[in-house]
């Protein structure tokens, strides 16, 4: 799983062009700068292309935090 939160950090990290981004359970839009409502799909289409995944347009704007959605996106890749 450590691998997988590394991957999901270099997409947060291309996606808001910040190499120092650190992301965990409670990471919230709030947290990192620039993470609005524009960069939010981008940033979802930029982690469904990566990981190879869909995410419904309901869990693409309603995950609460970044473990909401890294849970979300461990079920999507065992299913």
């Amino acid at each position: 799983m450590a691998d997988l939160w590394e991957e999901l950090t270099s997409v947060f990290r291309m996606v808001f062009d910040n190499p120092k981004i650190v992301i965990d359970e409670k990471t919230v839009a709030s947290d990192i700068v620039g993470w609005d409502s524009f960069s939010h799909m981008n940033l979802i289409a930029a982690i469904e292309q990566h990981f190879n995944v869909e995410f419904s347009l309901s869990e693409a704007v309603n995950f609460q935090d970044v473990g909401e959605l890294m849970e979300t996106l461990q079920k999507k890749r065992t299913s």
